[in-house]
């Protein structure tokens, strides 16, 4: 007989296509978007069924509010290479969609010197934002908790915080970071070094924490389903009250192993909190930079988290090597 599948295994169970529950009213019906096609290669990792998809009335909103701030950045990285498509390819890592100058402060600069930056960036945050709402009634609609929609809203959060909250109590759009892939790290590189060392704000040494320990518990509890996924692990509420199944073989294992076992419900809502906490205490180290804290070394040194450096030279000793005279040969 063979297992059930998962992404080791070659096995895929086929069944007639589901379009979902079926609602009341015919016009959310209609909002389904698509036929529902089945993919082999999804199937590798889960159901090989791909939609329909529900978009909406907030669905179609976001969509089209992201569709015009991406656009926007694409256009002014393609202006950046005289539209050559080559080369927009090519330097498509490099290149960005920076924010006004310190001058323009919180003013809209004119649209060639970051007025762009603030136009794609209202889009963008307002589709976020519908889509935010999307998932919220979507997860209500269909009887569910919330989980999801707050999870993504810590997220949000940390974005926010970035290019809205930051740059307002700062009271300027340079605060921001680009639009872009590497010209982002390289900003975020030099707003480290602008501040101190990140490493030293508490609230990214929390951040870290929590990103290192939710992909921890994330990997075991994903290992310990897979691990006995051959007796039904997947199906874990079903099993939760029963003797001699995977659930209970799991638990054992970790109170064998560790002394400890979180139940099927409670590792979820370990993984869920590490993760969303990652992006929570995230902005608010973020949101303290510049406006509270100037110098996060010299924080550390006041509050006891880190070592001051001893004074190990004196620039009166210091001699210039121009005055040096060559060795002799």
């Amino acid at each position: 007989m063979a297992e059930y599948q998962n992404i080791f295994t070659q096995v895929q169970a086929h069944a007639p296509s589901y379009p979902g529950v079926p609602l009341a009213r015919d016009r959310d019906t209609r909002e389904r978007i698509g036929t529902p096609i089945h993919v082999k290669l999804a199937g590798w990792f889960g159901n090989a069924q791909i939609g329909p998809i529900y978009l909406g009335f907030l669905g179609v909103a976001s969509v089209f509010f992201f569709l015009i701030g991406f656009t926007t950045i694409g256009f002014n990285m393609l202006v950046q290479v005289d539209y050559d498509p080559i080369q927009f390819i090519r330097q498509l890592f490099w290149l960005a969609l920076e924010p006004p100058k310190p001058e323009y402060g919180l003013k809209l600069a004119p649209l060639n010197e970051g007025g762009w930056w603030n136009f794609a960036g209202f889009f963008i945050t307002v589709s976020i934002l519908l889509w935010w709402l999307r998932m919220y009634r979507r997860a209500r609609a269909l009887g569910m908790g919330t989980h999801v929609p707050w999870a993504f809203a810590a997220a949000i959060w940390l974005y926010l915080v970035l290019g809205l909250f930051r740059p307002l109590l700062l009271g300027s759009w340079s605060e921001a970071p680009p639009f872009g892939v590497f010209p982002h790290l390289d900003w975020t590189a030099a707003f480290s070094i602008r501040y101190g060392n990140l490493f030293y704000n508490p609230f990214h040494m929390l951040s870290i924490a929590f990103l290192y320990g939710s992909a921890l518990l994330f990997a075991m509890h994903g290992a310990t389903i897979l691990a006995v996924s051959r007796y039904g692990g997947e199906r874990e509420i079903e099993q939760i009250v029963d003797r001699g199944t995977a659930s209970e073989r799991a638990a054992l294992f970790w109170r064998w192993t560790m002394g400890f076992n979180a139940t099927m419900e409670s590792v979820h809502r370990w993984a869920w909190w590490f993760a969303v906490l990652t992006c929570i205490t995230g902005g608010i180290g973020i949101l303290l930079t510049g406006t509270v804290v100037d110098n996060w070394y010299l924080w550390a040194v006041k509050h006891h988290v880190a070592p001051a450096y001893p004074d190990v030279w004196d620039p009166a000793k210091l001699v210039d090597p121009a005055t040096l005279s060559a060795p002799a040969n």
